[in-house]
């Protein structure tokens, strides 16, 4: 009978570069998963819109700051045996991205735009925008 480890790297990874278990988890995890996205994956933000925006639409700049892998370390999250201080030992960093959000004509209270940027480095990041009217006159 032949015996395969669940974790074959899981040594090599505790060992040489511990805070790359996460890491290496994150690429087994979307090779199986064959890169499906994760119900918690998206960035979530909030555009608030007058009623006459929305009756007729309106395309507005929207600052995200998009997660992408550390520049630094490659997202290994240290340098040999010290912690990368760039991002903190988590092998994530976050850059500033605006996004030109169309909001169509007719839209809804509550109403979500979902879209999908590219970030700089070439991967692809799910944007979930909340539309909220605001009922309130301006003064």
């Amino acid at each position: 009978m032949l015996h395969v480890k669940a974790d074959p790297f899981h040594d090599e990874i505790a060992i040489d570069f511990p805070s790359a278990g996460r890491f290496v988890e994150r690429v087994r995890e979307a090779f199986v998963s064959e890169g499906a996205p994760r119900a918690d994956d998206a960035l979530h933000t909030l555009v608030c819109i007058s009623p006459w925006e929305a009756r007729h639409g309106v395309v507005l700049p929207v600052d995200l700051a998009l997660k992408v892998t550390c520049h630094v370390c490659g997202g290994r999250g240290e340098s040999w045996t010290e912690r990368c201080v760039a991002c903190d030992g988590c092998g994530d960093e976050e850059i500033p991205f605006l996004l030109r959000v169309t909001v169509p004509a007719g839209v809804t209270d509550g109403a979500k735009l979902r879209r999908r940027v590219r970030t700089p480095s070439g991967t692809s990041q799910r944007v979930e925008i909340a539309v909220m009217i605001n009922s309130a006159p301006r003064i």
